[in-house]
């Protein structure tokens, strides 16, 4: 049998195919690495959480005046 489709030709065809049908689990943007471009509270809280950030920030003082009221 005499096939004139090649390895090029089927490559080509599962790139063309990967995303038809079902569809892809991709979000339609990438995720966004600017900690300055999250603007969502929800997101950067799960952000800082992959980072292993502390968020929101906690000062010293806001301890100490914590510390104080419950005391």
């Amino acid at each position: 049998m005499n096939d004139s489709r090649s390895r090029a030709w089927r490559l080509a065809q599962n790139k063309r195919n990967k995303n038809r049908g079902n569809g892809s689990g991709k979000r339609e943007f990438p995720r966004e690495k600017n900690w300055k471009m999250l603007y969502i509270r929800s997101e950067k809280l799960a952000r800082a959480a992959q980072l292993g950030i502390d968020y929101p920030r906690v000062t010293n003082a806001q301890i100490a005046l914590k510390a104080m009221d419950e005391i």
